[in-house]
């Protein structure tokens, strides 16, 4: 919902005519988010607390939190002016909604979405060191590269020290190389496994934070569990990010 007058959004949730909403904001008797409000300012009904004689009149909406299994070939963008799809053609309409961790074109797996900003930040800030797991099927010397990742690789944008690194064979040439991070640099994993000698066929976010991709078909999406968005509270250290399930 857009922003409005205060008194317009008083008169549509049924507290009183507009003339009467004015003489109450007037009085002091309304507050926005806390503060005594002023004749004029405008509101988002959705994201302001509005309180008359302190009770609480129109809140904000829960905070909406989507987890969709991104197919490679897929934009995480709000447009793409090539025309390309994007992550957003495959979830609902939700104002507000933003990503949290981008991932690239061909990269699939989980992307988790919210109209929550601040919350999305701090999932995303490099100092809340909230861990991102990714499944990259390699070609190359898969174990090398593994014990050499353990002890941290050099890139042109700063060292890379995974928490966790582990490979295994699939056979057929082709190795399953799993790594955990804690940060979002672009491209960061692929050019980690560049950096190791690996060639990369395909790469899947399989977790983000304490919310794994499961068996989440690709193209799908859900809205999170009231226990994972509390999970999520536990690896920021913010405020609730109470939502919707």
């Amino acid at each position: 919902m857009s922003e409005m007058r205060l008194q317009r959004a008083l008169a549509r949730a049924g507290i009183a005519s507009r003339r009467h909403s004015e003489e109450l904001i007037s009085a002091g008797r309304v507050t926005v988010n806390g503060r005594v409000a002023k004749i004029g300012e405008s509101v988002d009904p959705e994201r302001d607390e509005i309180r008359v004689d302190g009770n609480t009149i129109l809140g904000p909406a829960a905070p909406v939190w989507i987890m969709l299994h991104k197919p490679a070939g897929v934009m995480t963008t709000r447009a793409d002016p090539r025309g390309r799809k994007t992550v957003f053609d495959l979830v609902d309409d939700v104002p507000g909604l933003t990503y949290v961790g981008r991932l690239d074109y061909m990269t699939e797996g989980l992307l988790l979405l919210t109209n929550d900003g601040s919350a999305a930040n701090r999932l995303m800030h490099p100092s809340g060191e909230v861990e991102r797991s990714y499944v990259a099927i390699v070609r190359g010397d898969a174990d090398s590269a593994a014990k050499l990742a353990r002890r941290g690789v050099d890139l042109d944008d700063g060292p890379v020290r995974p928490r966790a690194v582990s490979a295994r064979s699939l056979g057929h040439g082709l190795h399953e190389f799993e790594v955990t991070i804690t940060e979002g640099r672009k491209r960061e994993v692929r050019r980690l496994c560049k950096a190791l000698g690996l060639t990369v066929e395909r790469l899947i976010r399989v977790r983000y934070g304490p919310i794994e991709l499961g068996n989440l078909k690709v193209g799908a999406s859900r809205r999170l569990k009231s226990a994972e968005i509390r999970e999520l509270v536990a690896v920021t250290g913010g405020p609730k990010l109470e939502g919707r399930s």
